[in-house]
């Protein structure tokens, strides 16, 4: 069974009783989407919600005779808002027709990887305009695994002068990335000068309490990250055919804005907006199409 279902509920479903969830799936889904795959068949998009935002799709092939044939399926979370606009390339899995997102997020430094969760939307798409190039995203976590910590005090609150260092690093970022000398000198500077200050702090100090927030890769699997993010909104969702307590969170981390889903029973620690939240997640998104 997928490792995240737990994440949206089903922490203690059975086999037998998760093969009638996908089968009631796919005889009555809330949203189905379908498009020409890159074979030609008929590939399928057959979603249902057990909460707000949150559900099970279940992805594969119609065949001649119009019965549909389970590929694979994956527990969803849709984000609620745009977390990037940098263009994003995508990637299809080798094993199946599932796709990935990638992008060069200047907020995090790092190569940005998720699950493309509308790959129906996208092979329409990219059947009528083979060359367009794609940008923005919205993006959300699944987790099996977090805490809650506490916030960290600001000593000096000055916003404006915050926005707009992280601003001039963003456009260092840009230029470097094209190419330009100065630009990868400077950041150079700047990493040598941050390396420093942190050591020296780490002598008296708690990594968590000089580390606001952080976005790395997490594990084997290019698209899961170790997090830690300033919670901006919360709420409590019930799976409707379980009963089970979920939590989604709105996450602030590095500049960038995500959904996080997460079940009460891995949650250590009681969520609320200005705390932090640790731990591992599982990223998928919608691509912006329109």
């Amino acid at each position: 069974m997928h490792k995240f279902l737990r994440a949206v509920g089903f922490s203690d479903i059975r086999k037998k009783d998760l093969d009638m969830v996908l089968q009631d799936n796919v005889e009555h889904p809330e949203i189905m989407k379908i498009a020409k795959d890159s074979e030609g068949n008929e590939f399928a998009e057959l979603s249902c919600s057990f909460a707000p935002n949150i559900g099970i799709t279940v992805c594969g092939i119609f065949e001649d005779d119009d019965h549909f044939e389970i590929e694979y399926y994956y527990p969803y979370m849709f984000g609620t808002s745009i977390t990037t606009n940098e263009q994003i390339e995508i990637e299809k899995h080798a094993d199946k027709e599932s796709y990935a997102g990638v992008c060069d997020e200047l907020n995090i430094g790092v190569t940005l990887i998720f699950h493309v969760q509308n790959a129906a939307d996208y092979l329409t798409e990219h059947n009528r305009h083979p060359a367009r190039a794609y940008y923005g995203a919205m993006l959300a976590g699944l987790s099996v695994d977090g805490k809650i910590i506490c916030p960290v005090m600001d000593k000096k609150k000055n916003s404006s002068y915050a926005v707009s260092n992280s601003e001039q690093h963003n456009q260092l970022m840009a230029e470097a990335r094209n190419g330009n000398e100065d630009a990868i000198e400077s950041l150079t500077l700047e990493d040598m000068d941050t390396y420093a200050v942190l050591s020296q702090r780490m002598q008296k100090e708690d990594i968590l309490s000089i580390v606001k927030t952080s976005f790395m890769p997490y594990g084997i699997e290019s698209d899961q990250y170790a997090i830690v993010g300033e919670i901006i909104d919360c709420v409590h969702l019930e799976n409707k055919l379980t009963h089970e307590t979920v939590y989604g969170m709105k996450l602030q981390c590095n500049n960038i804005y995500f959904d996080v889903c997460i079940n009460e029973k891995d949650l250590l620690g009681e969520p609320a907006i200005g705390r932090r939240f640790k731990g591992s997640v599982w990223l998928q998104g919608n691509l912006c199409l329109e």
